[in-house]
């Protein structure tokens, strides 16, 4: 049977489920005549706590969301790759995690060159050689090449990491926009690609496929959100999300007269900064602007659900809606706000009771919403306490499918395939976390070990900077007892801290 590859990582270290061991017949795999529609909706900076059907205490309205938990499945121990944003998008569309590319901490900044590497397969490509037609439409934020007035690139050297880096405003300075740009979507799987790349980055302006659409002829105007740098003239924050929105409604209505299937990926803006909900939503929700900003993405699903149902397509599409990482809480204010500032303002948790926020290895950083509605698999207001990870989408497909998979592929990617048909079947055994600082962390079964003991690697910045001399070497929580990871049990429990080090250094040295 074909089979996702790189099970050789998690048989390594124990973190694979032996659910995955099951035969593709046993999990009745598509047929050649029956592959279906996929639609892969990301949030961008929602927490676990946002949606109503996650939390009963969100302040939130979250009718779309809901409505696709009653008719799917719905994760209560979901993770994405990373705590932020460029890391995880690289998990979701290769099934590898992303420390083990060029970037290491953080994101991928301003003018910065492709992170997804040339001979990568990624999870479009596979997509395509089985038939399907490939869209994304949102935001990319795994770097471009910028090209100058002779289509050189202008970017190759540019560091990942320092942000400041003179290197950066160095190739910014010399991108001719005529010419385009090269290496996004369309070179990785994607026959299509429209977006505004990253909001709160320049150039503001929209992209279709590989060129600009208008010009980014002024400087980002006094006022707005974001990093300087070339706007298009009357660019609006609060209109991004309505037309992302009215780009995928007219893809999907686009494909009801098609005899191949049709896979979209739709990585939205919100709610993440610049907070800019839309007019409509503006005052529509008690939790201030990010509340109203969390409503609008509701209604982009329901845009996307009400256009499957209208095409004669919903019975035939997988969807599957999550968030690429935990929220900050910001209240809005000046388009941002403090962290968890929405909380103490107006009383909404967007991260639920778990610890930390947005870029932390404690929970909140990483802990997310997922819900998969797939007709003739899943069962309606179902939910399953299964852990998996966004970067499994990948070896979920391939079995579900019987997509090609070559050695080397999908390394850190294991099936939930499993889990679609029987909620109770067990996931993972464990999984890596990573922090925005690239602070390391890792699960197996109810066990949590994270690297250092100074605080989260993310947001949640510790109030001292040195270890004192009773410190422990790090942290360690059980989250079956401790879900909140209030008590480090990492002097407790030696042992535990071995095995879970050991397993973290094996994991580590695989390529």
């Amino acid at each position: 049977m074909p089979q996702p590859a790189a099970h050789l990582l998690p048989l390594l270290i124990g973190l694979a489920a032996c659910a995955t061991e099951a035969s593709v017949q046993e999990l009745g795999e598509a047929p050649q005549a029956v592959l279906p529609n996929i639609v892969l909706i990301l949030a961008d900076d929602m927490g676990w706590g946002d949606v109503g059907c996650y939390s009963q205490e969100s302040l939130v309205p979250t009718p779309a969301l809901d409505s696709l938990a009653a008719s799917g499945l719905r994760f209560t121990d979901a993770h994405s790759p990373s705590s932020v944003c460029s890391p995880t998008r690289y998990g979701i569309l290769t099934g590898r995690y992303a420390w083990r590319s060029e970037l290491k901490r953080s994101v991928v900044w301003e003018w910065g060159r492709p992170l997804i590497e040339d001979e990568r397969t990624t999870l479009p490509e596979m997509l395509q050689a089985r038939g399907y037609r490939t869209a994304c439409i949102g935001k990319w934020h795994l770097g471009w090449t910028w090209l100058d007035s002779k289509g050189n690139s202008v970017n190759d050297e540019v560091p990942f990491w320092p942000r400041s880096s003179p290197a950066r405003a160095q190739a910014a300075a010399r991108i001719d926009f005529d010419q385009g740009l090269r290496n996004g979507p369309t070179t990785h799987g994607f026959d299509t690609y429209f977006g505004d790349d990253v909001p709160n980055f320049p150039p503001r302006a929209w992209i279709r496929d590989d060129k600009l659409l208008d010009a980014p002829t002024q400087s980002k105007p006094e006022g707005m959100f974001g990093s300087a740098g070339p706007t298009t003239p009357g660019w609006d924050l609060a209109l991004v999300m309505p037309r992302l929105a009215q780009e995928a409604v007219q893809y999907i209505e686009g494909q009801k007269a098609s005899d191949r299937p049709f896979f979209l990926y739709l990585p939205l803006t919100a709610p993440h900064t610049p907070i800019a909900p839309s007019p409509e939503f503006v005052g529509s929700t008690p939790a201030g602007a990010y509340g109203d900003y969390v409503a609008e993405v509701d209604w982009v699903v329901g845009r996307v659900l009400q256009a499957l149902e209208r095409s004669a397509l919903d019975k035939d599409t997988v969807i599957l809606f999550t968030s690429d990482n935990g929220s900050p809480a910001r209240d809005g204010t000046g388009m941002s706000g403090p962290l968890g500032s929405v909380t103490r303002r107006f009383g909404h948790n967007p991260n639920a009771s778990w610890r930390g926020y947005k870029a932390d290895a404690w929970e909140a950083g990483h802990r997310i919403p997922m819900i998969v509605r797939w007709p003739g698999r899943t069962t309606g207001g179902q939910q399953s306490q299964a852990l998996v990870g966004l970067q499994d989408i990948y070896a979920t497909l391939a079995q579900a499918l019987t997509l090609t998979v070559q050695p080397g592929e999908g390394l850190d990617s294991v099936s939930f395939l499993p889990v679609l048909h029987d909620p109770q079947a067990p996931g993972r055994k464990g999984i890596i976390h990573h922090s925005l600082d690239g602070t390391f962390a890792v699960r197996q079964g109810p066990w949590k070990l994270i690297e250092g003991n100074l605080g989260s690697g993310g947001f949640s910045r510790p109030s001292r900077v040195e270890p004192g001399p009773d410190d422990p070497g790090g942290q360690l929580y059980n989250l079956n007892n401790d879900p909140a990871e209030t008590t480090n049990l990492w002097k407790e429990f030696p042992e535990r801290v071995v095995e879970l080090q050991a397993l973290l250094a094996a994991a580590r040295k695989l390529q």
